[in-house]
Protein backbone atom coordinates (compact mmCIF):
# COMPACT_ATOMS: atom_id res chain seq x y z
CA UNK A 1 0.00 0.00 0.00
CA UNK A 2 2.51 2.34 0.64
CA UNK A 3 4.76 1.75 -2.36
CA UNK A 4 1.96 2.34 -4.28
CA UNK A 5 1.00 5.73 -2.88
CA UNK A 6 4.47 6.68 -3.33
CA UNK A 7 3.93 5.78 -6.79
CA UNK A 8 0.96 7.51 -7.03
CA UNK A 9 2.37 10.46 -5.10
CA UNK A 10 5.40 11.09 -7.63
CA UNK A 11 3.06 10.95 -10.55
CA UNK A 12 1.24 13.42 -9.77
CA UNK A 13 3.94 15.56 -8.53
CA UNK A 14 5.74 14.64 -12.14
CA UNK A 15 2.68 15.60 -14.01
CA UNK A 16 2.41 18.82 -11.76
CA UNK A 17 6.12 20.17 -12.56
CA UNK A 18 5.80 19.17 -16.36
CA UNK A 19 2.48 20.61 -16.96
CA UNK A 20 3.08 23.73 -14.71
CA UNK A 21 0.47 23.40 -12.23
CA UNK A 22 0.98 24.47 -8.62
CA UNK A 23 4.03 26.97 -9.21
CA UNK A 24 2.19 30.31 -8.84
CA UNK A 25 0.50 30.65 -12.08
CA UNK A 26 -3.04 32.33 -12.45
CA UNK A 27 -5.57 32.73 -14.85
CA UNK A 28 -4.13 35.30 -16.31
CA UNK A 29 -0.90 33.98 -17.60
CA UNK A 30 2.74 33.62 -16.50
CA UNK A 31 2.92 36.36 -12.78
CA UNK A 32 4.71 39.20 -13.32
CA UNK A 33 8.10 38.84 -11.19
CA UNK A 34 8.31 42.53 -10.34
CA UNK A 35 5.03 42.32 -9.19
CA UNK A 36 5.57 39.38 -6.44
CA UNK A 37 8.70 41.40 -5.60
CA UNK A 38 6.55 44.27 -4.72
CA UNK A 39 4.40 42.24 -3.12
CA UNK A 40 6.67 40.20 -0.94
CA UNK A 41 8.45 43.45 -0.01
CA UNK A 42 5.18 45.26 1.24
CA UNK A 43 4.48 41.82 2.96
CA UNK A 44 8.40 41.66 4.59
CA UNK A 45 8.23 45.49 5.62
CA UNK A 46 4.94 45.24 7.35
CA UNK A 47 6.34 42.51 9.77
CA UNK A 48 9.49 43.84 10.28
CA UNK A 49 7.65 47.21 11.29
CA UNK A 50 6.17 45.21 13.27
CA UNK A 51 8.97 43.25 14.82
CA UNK A 52 11.00 47.24 15.24
CA UNK A 53 14.01 45.74 13.39
CA UNK A 54 16.55 47.76 12.88
CA UNK A 55 18.32 49.51 9.45
CA UNK A 56 20.97 46.91 9.65
CA UNK A 57 18.69 44.12 10.08
CA UNK A 58 15.96 45.47 7.48
CA UNK A 59 18.94 45.84 4.96
CA UNK A 60 20.25 42.48 5.76
CA UNK A 61 16.60 40.48 5.28
CA UNK A 62 16.24 42.33 1.93
CA UNK A 63 19.45 41.04 0.82
CA UNK A 64 18.43 37.92 1.68
CA UNK A 65 14.44 38.16 0.09
CA UNK A 66 16.42 39.85 -3.20
CA UNK A 67 18.48 36.81 -3.61
CA UNK A 68 15.61 33.88 -2.95
CA UNK A 69 13.03 35.76 -5.51
CA UNK A 70 15.88 36.13 -7.82
CA UNK A 71 16.79 32.13 -7.58
CA UNK A 72 13.08 31.38 -7.94
CA UNK A 73 12.90 33.57 -10.66
CA UNK A 74 15.41 31.18 -12.07
CA UNK A 75 13.44 28.13 -11.37
CA UNK A 76 10.57 29.43 -12.86
CA UNK A 77 12.23 30.36 -16.20
CA UNK A 78 13.74 26.43 -16.04
CA UNK A 79 10.08 25.33 -15.11
CA UNK A 80 8.80 27.54 -18.80
CA UNK A 81 11.46 25.95 -20.76
CA UNK A 82 10.99 22.19 -19.27
CA UNK A 83 7.02 22.78 -19.94
CA UNK A 84 7.56 24.16 -23.64
CA UNK A 85 9.69 20.78 -23.97
CA UNK A 86 7.20 18.10 -22.32
CA UNK A 87 4.60 19.64 -24.78
CA UNK A 88 6.60 19.28 -27.90
CA UNK A 89 7.32 15.40 -26.95
CA UNK A 90 3.91 14.75 -25.97
CA UNK A 91 2.29 16.26 -29.00
CA UNK A 92 4.99 14.33 -31.21
CA UNK A 93 3.60 11.10 -32.73
CA UNK A 94 6.76 9.12 -30.75
CA UNK A 95 7.29 11.02 -27.56
CA UNK A 96 10.45 9.96 -26.18
CA UNK A 97 10.02 8.98 -22.83
CA UNK A 98 13.56 8.95 -21.86
CA UNK A 99 13.90 12.56 -22.28
CA UNK A 100 9.94 12.96 -20.23
CA UNK A 101 11.30 11.04 -17.50
CA UNK A 102 14.95 13.42 -17.40
CA UNK A 103 12.55 16.50 -17.64
CA UNK A 104 10.85 15.31 -14.36
CA UNK A 105 13.96 14.33 -12.91
CA UNK A 106 15.61 17.64 -13.28
CA UNK A 107 12.75 19.83 -12.51
CA UNK A 108 12.48 17.96 -9.07
CA UNK A 109 16.16 18.22 -8.49
CA UNK A 110 15.51 22.10 -9.61
CA UNK A 111 12.92 22.31 -6.79
CA UNK A 112 14.69 20.36 -4.00
CA UNK A 113 17.97 22.59 -4.64
CA UNK A 114 15.82 25.96 -4.30
CA UNK A 115 13.68 24.39 -1.17
CA UNK A 116 17.32 23.43 0.49
CA UNK A 117 18.14 27.63 -0.70
CA UNK A 118 15.34 28.57 1.22
CA UNK A 119 15.72 26.69 4.09
CA UNK A 120 19.19 28.35 4.16
CA UNK A 121 17.68 31.51 3.90
CA UNK A 122 14.76 31.47 6.41
CA UNK A 123 18.05 30.03 9.13
CA UNK A 124 19.95 33.14 7.83
CA UNK A 125 16.98 35.56 8.45
CA UNK A 126 16.55 33.68 12.32
CA UNK A 127 20.19 34.63 13.13
CA UNK A 128 19.48 38.01 12.05
CA UNK A 129 16.79 38.38 14.33
CA UNK A 130 17.34 38.97 18.28
CA UNK A 131 16.02 36.33 20.36
CA UNK A 132 12.95 38.72 21.49
CA UNK A 133 12.06 38.95 17.30
CA UNK A 134 12.52 35.34 16.96
CA UNK A 135 9.72 34.64 19.63
CA UNK A 136 7.56 37.02 18.41
CA UNK A 137 7.54 35.64 14.87
CA UNK A 138 7.22 32.51 15.65
CA UNK A 139 4.03 33.25 18.33
CA UNK A 140 2.66 35.17 14.91
CA UNK A 141 3.31 31.91 12.96
CA UNK A 142 1.55 30.17 15.42
CA UNK A 143 -1.11 32.16 15.61
CA UNK A 144 -1.83 32.65 11.80
CA UNK A 145 -1.22 28.56 11.09
CA UNK A 146 -3.26 27.53 14.15
CA UNK A 147 0.00 25.44 15.48
CA UNK A 148 0.43 24.85 18.80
Amino acid sequence: MKKTLAIAGTAVVAVTLLTGFGWGRHHRGTPDPERINQMVTWKLDDKLDDLNATEAQRTSIHAVKDRLLSEGQGLMEGQQAARAEAITQLTSDTPDAAKLHALVDARIDAARAFAHKAVDAVLEVQRTLTPAQRQELASDIREHTGAK
